[in-house]
C-alpha cells in the first residue's frame, strides 16, 4: 500500500505559529488517534526546517526517556538527543518533535525550559485525554501554542482525489444564493455520500485511493474503532466508556431527544459516568451536542450537560459501526448507499456528517427540544448556531424536506431571536420564503 501525505488545512496554522511566534512557544497538535497527527509534524519539520528530530516516545528506548529526568543541564541533554538520531541541530533552523508526548510527560514538562534557551523549535503531539491522564503529578507548561486536528474534512477529501476546484465553485454558489441545478447536483450528491462512507482518516482515504474497493475501507476503519475501543477501556477499565462508544449510531437512529444512558448501561445515570463522558469528550473521538435550555445568544450559558447527544468525530467510522453486527460491511452495502437506495432511514447518518462538518468549521453544538401541543411527542431543532446577536436554527433532513414543522415552529416561539433559518436535505439550494433549503455538501460554509 502506498504512503500518501495529504494535503491539510491546519499546514497554514502550523506556518503562522512558526512565523508569528519565532519559537516563543511549543505547537502543541492534539486530536484523536489516526487522524495524521505525527504525519503533518514530520513533514512540516522536513519542509520548514533545515533539520529536524523526531522523538515518538511511544517506540523511544529507555536511554532517551532517562536524558528527561535531569534537564539541569540543557547543552548535554541536545548533544546526546543529536547523538543518538544521528542528526546535526542548527540554532533557530532546527526543530524537535515530541511525537505522542502523553507518553513521555517529564519531556512535556522540560518544554518550559527548552523553549526558554530559545536554540531549536519544538512540536508536540498527542490525544488530549492521554495527556491529562498521564500528567498529574508534572508541572504542565503555559509555554504552548494548541491546535486541534480534526479527520480531513471534505475538502481535503477532494484534493486527496485530486480535486482542486469543486469546493471553491460550491462555495461561489453559496455565496451567490444560486441554484445548481439537478445534473449537477446529482453529481455532487454522489460524491459527497463517497466520502460519507470512506470518511476523513488518512488510512482509510489511503486505502481508498489503493484499492478502489469500498470493503478494503471498511478492513481500515474497523482497525481504527477497535484501536479506539482499546483505549476507552485503558481510560475506563469497567467497559462502560466502551459500550457507550459503540451504542454511538444505535442512539441516533432511534431518533430520541437525548442519548439515553440507562439503555446501554445497566442503572445508568448521567452523574455516575459524568467523568467518563468527560474523558470520552476530551478523547476527540466523539461529538457532544448539548442542549440549550433557554435558545438564546450565549448558547453555552443555557447548557444542559446532563442532556446530550453523542456523534462520532468521522462519519466514515460511524457508517461501519452501524453495520458492526457484520465482520465485514459488504460492498453492495456500500453500493447502495452510494446511490442512495439502501432502504433504511439514513437521517440519524447525514445528522452525524453535519456534526462532524459543523465541528470542524469551529462550531459547539447545541440542540433545542420542546414538547408539541398536543404534549405527546417533541420537537426539535437539531442545530443551534449563534450568529452576531441572533440564531441561526437548523433541521438536517433526509428525505421529506416538504414537512419542517420543528422548523416553523421554532421560528413562530423565537421570532424575534432569529436572523436565518435553514433546512439541510440532499437537494439543490433554493429559498422559500424566510426559508433556506440548503443542501448538505454547503454546510460547511455556514
Amino acid at each position: 500500500m502506498a504512503e500518501r501525505v495529504f494535503k491539510r488545512k491546519l499546514y497554514e496554522k502550523m506556518l503562522a505559529w512558526k512565523q508569528e511566534r519565532d519559537g516563543q512557544t511549543a505547537l502543541l497538535i492534539k486530536g484523536a488517534r489516526r487522524v495524521g497527527k505525527s504525519t503533518i509534524a514530520e513533514e512540516f519539520a522536513k519542509r520548514e526546517y533545515e533539520s529536524y528530530i523526531l522523538i515518538d516516545f511511544t517506540e523511544a528506548p529507555q536511554d532517551v526517556r532517562d536524558l528527561f529526568e535531569d534537564i539541569s543541564d540543557l547543552d548535554s541533554l541536545l548533544f546526546q538527543l543529536q547523538y543518538h538520531y544521528n542528526t546535526r541541530l542548527t540554532p533557530r533552523k532546527s526543530v524537535i518533535i515530541f511525537d505522542e508526548v502523553q507518553d513521555c510527560p517529564l519531556a512535556r514538562q522540560a518544554i518550559k525550559k527548552l523553549v526558554k534557551d530559545h536554540r531549536y523549535d519544538y512540536i508536540e503531539t498527542g490525544s488530549l485525554i492521554s495527556i491529562k491522564r498521564n500528567t498529574k503529578n508534572i508541572r504542565i507548561p503555559s509555554e504552548e501554542t494548541r491546535l486541534d486536528m480534526n479527520p480531513m474534512d471534505y475538502e481535503e477529501f477532494r484534493w486527496a482525489l485530486g480535486d482542486t476546484v469543486t469546493v471553491d465553485l460550491l462555495h461561489e454558489a453559496f455565496d451567490a444564493k444560486r441554484p445548481l441545478g439537478d445534473g449537477i447536483m446529482r453529481k455532487l450528491l454522489r460524491d459527497f455520500r463517497l466520502y460519507m462512507l470512506v470518511g476523513g482518516m488518512p488510512q482509510a482515504v489511503n486505502a481508498y485511493l489503493d484499492t478502489n474497493n469500498l470493503s478494503s475501507v471498511d478492513a481500515v476503519k474497523r482497525e481504527i474503532i477497535e484501536l479506539y475501543a482499546d483505549d476507552f477501556r485503558k481510560i475506563d477499565p469497567t467497559g462502560k466508556a466502551t459500550r457507550m462508544f459503540y451504542a454511538v449510531p444505535g442512539q441516533l437512529s432511534k431518533n430520541a431527544s437525548r442519548y439515553q444512558i440507562s439503555s446501554v448501561i445497566e442503572q445508568g445515570k448521567h452523574e455516575r459516568v459524568e467523568e467518563i463522558l468527560q474523558d470520552m469528550e476530551d478523547s476527540k473521538v466523539v461529538i457532544f451536542s448539548h442542549h440549550a435550555d433557554d435558545p438564546n445568544v450565549g448558547l453555552s450559558l443555557h447548557e444542559d450537560i446532563g442532556r446530550y447527544k453523542m456523534f462520532l468525530n468521522d462519519t466514515g467510522l460511524f457508517v461501519t459501526l452501524a453495520f458492526w453486527d457484520k465482520s465485514v460491511t459488504e460492498n453492495v452495502i456500500y453500493q447502495k448507499l452510494l446511490s442512495n437506495k439502501l432502504s433504511a432511514d439514513l437521517g440519524y447518518v447525514y445528522e452525524n456528517m453535519v456534526a462532524q462538518m459543523l465541528t470542524a468549521a469551529g462550531h459547539k453544538l447545541f440542540y433545542h427540544t420542546w414538547p408539541t401541543e398536543s404534549g405527546k411527542h417533541n420537537y426539535e431543532i437539531d442545530f443551534l448556531l449563534s450568529r452576531g446577536a441572533k440564531l441561526w436554527p437548523l433541521e438536517v433532513k433526509s428525505s421529506g424536506y416538504k414537512s419542517h414543522v420543528s422548523l416553523d415552529s421554532f421560528c413562530k416561539k423565537y421570532s424575534d431571536r432569529i436572523s436565518e433559518r435553514f433546512l439541510i436535505y440532499t437537494k439543490d439550494y433554493r429559498k422559500d420564503e424566510a426559508t433556506t433549503f440548503l443542501p448538505v455538501v454547503m454546510t460547511m460554509f455556514l
